[in-house]
């Protein structure tokens, strides 16, 4: 089974010196899937490798290979005799992959795929936490999710996690750590925390975390004209059908702020179907181009979940990629939207996921996408119509993004009332908004 994915940066709503860990979501790309993993069987560790390095000769988007001959990763030619365990053929894929140079063609083992596929479905198990590194390379809580079992038990940001079930977490990895606190629904893990030098002991229930793409409490009216709609991820298959219920349930906004700041990506469905909603019928959204120079076009149609006709800002960012370059290049590209904020993050191609007979998979890059003005942003990104770049010091006076102070994910309606808004890119849509409108307003 083929699924096709334009897949982004892991994601983060807290930028840190290493990557952030999300215990109920671990990856957060745009792709798009059509279908089911088949049912599992043994495969040798040989076949295998082999069967992924025919995959990546029949399918990567660069057949030069990064300048290479891929016979030479024949497992006679440069593994003979050595591939004999499961950790075996991971390794000698994983050095394969990396020699073709591209960040996004990887492999996914047992369990990250599993990983992948649940996202999908926006139900993982775990507490509901987001873990990282702080600059000393401690495991902390970055926030706990909203109504989530570690929301509930009293987990805050800062808290060093020491122990997992009586493991000091010292010495591992965040994905180590990730692993020994996930789990199945229903069972307890107990975690020992560090907060403001005293321990503290937590234990804790697994559930079956739901991920919301719109946050609770992040679609709301900035003022009686103007509507802010905060969309964090395109993963879930049920994203675009929350960005419609929320914008129905706003009722009457002649200016909306769609806010796809630090939206790394998710389903490219997703994004067509968001696309549909604030353009008319038969308008290019997006374009792939494979490996044979084949072009794929998707276009607007006239089934539609819901329909805005109002004045659009969208916010978006160096965090911003993939799918939200795709649905905010598109807008802007027939102008639309108006874009605010800092250059995107530039990430045009596409991937595939196959599942493997053993239950891995490999994500692999096949295409290049382009918007409807045939513009490619790989590596370049989308520049927005009105820059407002922020400083080191905006960000520590917590004028960055609103949603990334956990003090305002608590408590969303202050950050987002009109007149107490400290973000400053947040205020500068809110101001293209309101002079637009009023130019509306005008006979």
């Amino acid at each position: 089974m083929f699924s096709k994915f334009l897949k982004a940066p892991k994601y983060s709503l807290i930028k840190l010196s290493s990557i952030v860990y999300l215990l109920a979501i671990t990856i957060s790309f745009t792709f798009s899937i059509s279908a089911t993993p088949r049912v599992q069987r043994n495969i040798q560790p040989d076949e295998l490798y082999e069967l992924v390095r025919l995959i990546v000769n029949q399918n990567y988007l660069d057949t030069t290979y990064n300048n290479q001959d891929l016979d030479i990763w024949s497992s006679e030619r440069r593994y003979k005799d050595k591939i004999k365990s499961y950790d075996d053929a991971k390794k000698a894929i994983q050095t394969m992959l990396a020699s073709l140079g591209d960040r996004y063609t990887r492999f996914l083992d047992k369990e990250e795929y599993a990983d992948e596929l649940q996202a999908i479905d926006a139900k993982l198990p775990g507490i509901g936490i987001q873990i990282g590194l702080d600059k000393t390379q401690k495991i902390i809580v970055i926030a706990p999710i909203q109504g989530t079992p570690a929301f509930k038990a009293g987990l805050m940001p800062k808290d060093e996690i020491l122990e997992v079930d009586g493991t000091p977490t010292k010495g591992l990895s965040i994905e180590e750590v990730a692993n020994k606190i996930r789990g199945t629904p229903g069972t307890k893990v107990k975690l020992l925390i560090l907060r403001n030098e005293s321990e503290k002991s937590f234990e804790i229930t697994r559930a079956e975390i739901h991920i919301e793409a719109i946050p609770e409490g992040q679609a709301a009216k900035i003022n009686d004209d103007i509507c802010y709609i905060h969309l964090s991820t395109f993963i879930s298959q049920d994203a675009a059908k929350e960005f419609a219920n929320k914008l129905k349930q706003l009722n009457k906004c002649p200016g909306l702020i769609l806010d796809l700041r630090n939206n790394p990506g998710g389903l490219l469905d997703n994004a067509i179907l968001l696309a549909n909603m604030f353009l008319e019928d038969g308008l290019d959204i997006v374009s792939t181009v494979d490996r044979d120079g084949y072009v794929n076009t998707k276009a607007t149609g006239d089934k539609r979940l819901a329909q805005f006709d109002g004045k659009l800002v969208i916010l978006v960012n160096e965090g911003s990629a993939s799918a939200s370059e795709i649905l905010s290049g598109a807008l802007k590209d027939h102008g639309r939207a108006v874009l605010v904020g800092e250059k995107t993050f530039g990430k045009g191609l596409v991937q595939l996921v196959r599942d493997l007979p053993d239950g891995s998979g490999i994500n692999i890059t096949t295409a290049k996408y382009l918007t409807p003005k045939g513009t490619d942003i790989n590596k370049i990104g989308i520049q927005p119509n009105h820059k407002v770049k922020l400083t080191k010091d905006d960000l520590e006076e917590k004028k960055g993004p609103w949603f990334i102070d956990y003090d305002n994910i608590v408590k969303p309606e202050t950050a987002l009332n009109e007149n107490s808004v400290k973000d400053i890119q947040l205020a500068k849509a809110i101001s293209i908004l309101k002079k637009e409108l009023n130019q509306k307003a005008i006979p």
